[in-house]
């Protein structure tokens, strides 16, 4: 009897271990098939096995999700317009299941990237309305920022957020709008300092000597493509917020303000730094932005802008006292890279070449992957081409070493690549001709210039 009962009880458990194990294996190979046919984009092909594995073992491997995505957004494009709307819904659905079985990726919060991913799919296939599309967004944002680092979407998302301002639906104020293009800026800046650092690695390998391996090669890439993106991104950005943030604009909104965030610092550090880049430092207000965040605490930003409004009155000791009280309160080499750049332009205005080159140079000891310090210094040299050597060939041939510090800031910063090769391209122009090398028989010579510059430049073979 007891043999009996104890079959009753075993036998059902047996035949779903059973059961389960088929299941898990016939997953597994489904999962091989469909990963197989996704890697070679036939997606028609992965998706039989892909729906299996899906609803058979939604947990089995990231991959259903990650592949998935891609299957699904190519069954809306190829699909009749009477099963988009169904199409739809399964990509959406599919993201809310990744984000329930696989919201970490190595052991990090994915959450971020996968809700991001999935706003910006509502935009591409125009799915939901912008409030909908922003919450989501703002949700990716809040929960997990340090995924959500796609360039396009964090663009999507200030968009989103600045259709809704626009349309009046959402209440949003003007000081609500500047405060998420800051918080936006800030994420950008901070992935771009994040691919400066990897960068810079390869760069300073590089410059060693030491042979690149292929995989440095292959992350070179990466970085220039996400470098460039960046740019990209940001100067869609920018270009959203020209007509809100002029001057005019700018005064009012901070003016209004000032009196309750006169002891908030990071509402001082943002007012100031929107000021100073739309030109806005010779009005009164952003002298009282820099001298309150300057009581509140001596920063490197804070005695950078003291040192430009005493650079703007002609009190050159006094700013450069500023400046390099700047210098020495920034620990952050990528912050100092920033601030001498900006320096080296101030004296680039000022006509002061050696001075502007000498931070130009420093920015790159902290930064070798700061192209436009490349770049100013190649204008300063091309600046100075009727002005150094002896002989109208040597003058005119500035503009090789002009070009090749121009190749220099290509070669490093894919963001600057185009304008970087356009401008070397153009000093290239203004060297002289191969006929002139030919007919003062200068082939493959050294010249030595003995101006300011203090460099050389071989001359071109023909």
């Amino acid at each position: 009897m007891k043999n009996k009962i104890y079959l009753k009880l075993f036998f059902p458990l047996l035949i779903g271990t059973y059961v389960l194990a088929q299941n898990s294996s016939e997953c597994a190979q489904n999962l091989s098939i469909f990963a197989e046919n996704a890697k070679v984009k036939n997606y028609s092909a992965a998706y039989g096995p892909w729906i299996s594995v899906k609803n058979e073992c939604p947990d089995l491997n990231i991959a259903i999700y990650a592949y998935g995505e891609r299957i699904l957004k190519n069954r809306i494009k190829n699909t009749p317009e009477s099963e988009k709307i169904q199409r739809q819904t399964d990509l959406m659905n599919l993201y809310d299941d990744w984000v329930k079985y696989f919201p970490l990726k190595k052991g990090k919060n994915d959450v971020g990237n996968i809700l991001s991913a999935k706003a910006q799919s509502m935009i591409d296939f125009k799915i939901g309305s912008n409030i909908v599309i922003y919450s989501i967004f703002d949700d990716a944002f809040k929960k997990d920022p340090e995924s959500f680092s796609n360039p396009k979407r964090l663009y999507s998302y200030f968009k989103s957020f600045y259709e809704i301002y626009k349309s009046g639906n959402g209440e949003i104020t003007t000081e609500e709008l500047f405060e998420k293009y800051e918080d936006i800026s800030d994420k950008f800046e901070i992935e771009g300092v994040k691919i400066s650092k990897n960068l810079d690695k390869i760069l300073k390998k590089e410059a060693s000597g030491e042979p690149l391996t292929t995989r440095d090669l292959k992350l070179r890439k990466v970085y220039d493509s996400y470098s460039n993106a960046i740019a990209v991104s940001l100067k869609s950005l920018d270009a959203i917020m020209s007509k809100e943030s002029s001057c005019d604009n700018l005064v009012v909104l901070y003016k209004r303000n000032f009196n309750e965030n006169k002891l908030n610092l990071v509402w001082l550090k943002r007012a100031t730094a929107r000021m100073y880049a739309k030109n806005c430092s010779g009005s009164e207000l952003f002298v009282q932005l820099v001298e309150a965040m300057y009581g509140i605490e001596p920063s490197a930003d804070s005695a950078y802008y003291l040192g430009s409004l005493n650079d703007k009155k002609g009190n050159d000791e006094q700013a450069v006292e500023y400046w390099e009280e700047s210098l020495k309160l920034e620990t952050d080499p990528y912050k100092k890279a920033k601030i001498l750049y900006k320096i080296a332009l101030k004296f680039k205005e000022k006509g002061r070449k050696t001075t502007a080159r000498n931070y130009a140079r420093k920015a790159l000891s902290f930064q070798p992957s700061l192209g436009k310090a490349y770049l100013m210094i190649a204008n300063l040299y091309a600046s100075s081409a009727n002005n150094c050597g002896d002989s109208q060939f040597d003058k005119r041939a500035v503009y090789w070493l002009a070009a090749n510090t121009a190749k220099k800031a290509a070669n490093v910063d894919a963001s600057i690549k185009k304008a970087a090769l356009k401008t070397a391209a153009s000093y290239n122009g203004r060297a002289p001709s191969k006929t002139d090398i030919f007919t003062e028989g200068m082939e493959g010579k050294v010249i030595q210039f003995s101006c300011w510059i203090n460099d050389k430049v071989k001359v071109p073979k023909l």
